[in-house]
């Protein structure tokens, strides 16, 4: 079905441009690489797409989960060369970091505050600082830690890994389904990276010994009998594996979005129209089905749509068992979504991912002229958050 467009059309935001970084695998080809120069050479690459001016960009919004701290928004613009006048702002939702810019972005044009926004996310595990405690009495010793805390003891706060055992065994997820899908999304990246599927939407980064064109993390050699012989990681008597896990990785990814009346006004024929999004929570300690509350309570928003009609879905691969988790809540099959591939094969790059969807979805829908048709981006996130949201390709002219 069509999305009813609201009274004032030129106001619809609309991604028209969509770019990432090969995604690196952590302490890999892109260790070296900071944040900002992953970030730097999309915008770049965008900016002279499109031919949008870079003085008419109104602020360039930048997802990010575990790095520094900051205003990575406006160290990438900077970096990049855009004007002095074009500001930044970084952006904190965890793992939907990315795809949360790009939907504040979508919020901004509703609202009239603007009209062309550079939206996404990166995330540098290599480069990434440690994170130390100060300790709390004289003379103690300081306490390194991994991330920054979810949600109170009370509540519960897990380990990721943790949660996806929980998840797991509430919601009776084998460790065989698991490694099937697992599988899958290894097959169908590699075969897709093979027929140059991504190669449009990568932007290649120079490293320092090179330039780097491809992700590096699918395995074309996996085997259901390879991932069956690796021993659980959080638990002894667990089902979570490092082969039905996501890696930790390195990575950037950018959208354009600007105006319907903008995109008519540069001659853009075509892009992928933002319909409605919505984020819910849900227990902290069952975090991965976070997804499954913020679809219902997209859908609720829009009773013109339902799953079945919905032509792509991109859900992020953080673990097998959660995916499956949610996709057996919301009565999705397991073999409608990741056309090309998940997080499982491609990386995980925290604060980019929910981006790396949204730019998944206009490579399937706008690079491939799939006009009408609508997609689903779907990410769960640390301390028991959902975010969703729905986009369709449309004709601009």
């Amino acid at each position: 079905m069509s999305y009813a467009y609201q009274p004032d059309e030129d106001w619809q935001p609309v991604v028209v441009a969509a770019y990432r970084t090969p995604i690196g695998r952590a302490f890999g080809s892109l260790a070296t690489v900071a944040a900002e120069d992953l970030l730097a050479p999309i915008i770049r690459r965008i900016v002279a797409e499109t031919g949008i001016a870079p003085e008419a960009i109104d602020d360039v919004l930048v997802g990010n989960a575990a790095g520094g701290g900051g205003n990575i928004g406006r160290l990438a613009a900077l970096t990049a060369g855009l004007p002095v006048a074009v500001p930044g702002v970084a952006i904190d939702r965890q793992c939907g970091s990315g795809l949360e810019a790009i939907v504040m972005a979508a919020r901004l044009i509703q609202a009239k505050a603007g009209s062309c926004f550079l939206a996404g996310g990166v995330e540098s595990v290599s480069t990434a600082p440690w994170r130390v405690e100060r300790p709390k009495a004289n003379g103690a010793l300081p306490r390194f830690y991994g991330r920054a805390r979810f949600s109170p003891d009370a509540v519960g706060d897990p380990e990721m890994g943790i949660a996806a055992e929980n998840v797991a065994r509430q919601f009776g997820i084998t460790r065989r389904r698991q490694d099937e899908f697992a599988l899958r999304s290894h097959r169908l990246a590699v075969k897709a990276a093979e027929a140059g599927l991504f190669r449009p939407e990568i932007v290649e980064i120079s490293t320092g010994h090179g330039l780097l064109e491809r992700d590096e993390c699918p395995r074309p050699t996996t085997s259901i009998e390879a991932l069956a012989n690796l021993k659980p990681v959080f638990l002894a008597d667990g089902s979570v594996t490092a082969g039905n896990a996501c890696p930790l990785n390195d990575g950037a990814c950018l959208v354009l979005v600007i105006s319907r009346g903008m995109a008519k006004s540069l001659g853009i024929g075509k892009g992928l129209a933002f319909i409605d999004s919505a984020a819910a929570g849900v227990d902290p300690n069952l975090l991965g089905i976070g997804p499954v509350a913020s679809t219902r309570k997209l859908l609720q928003r829009q009773p013109g749509f339902s799953l079945a009609g919905i032509d792509a879905i991109e859900f992020n691969e953080a673990f097998a068992a959660q995916v499956l988790a949610s996709l057996d809540q919301l009565d999705i099959p397991a073999d409608t979504i990741n056309s090309n591939g998940g997080a499982l094969a491609l990386g995980h790059p925290f604060g980019a991912s929910g981006a790396i969807l949204v730019t998944r979805l206009y490579s399937q829908l706008i690079r491939e002229d799939a006009i009408g048709a609508t997609g689903l981006a779907m990410i769960g996130i640390g301390g028991g958050i959902g975010l969703t949201a729905m986009f369709e390709a449309v004709r601009l002219s």
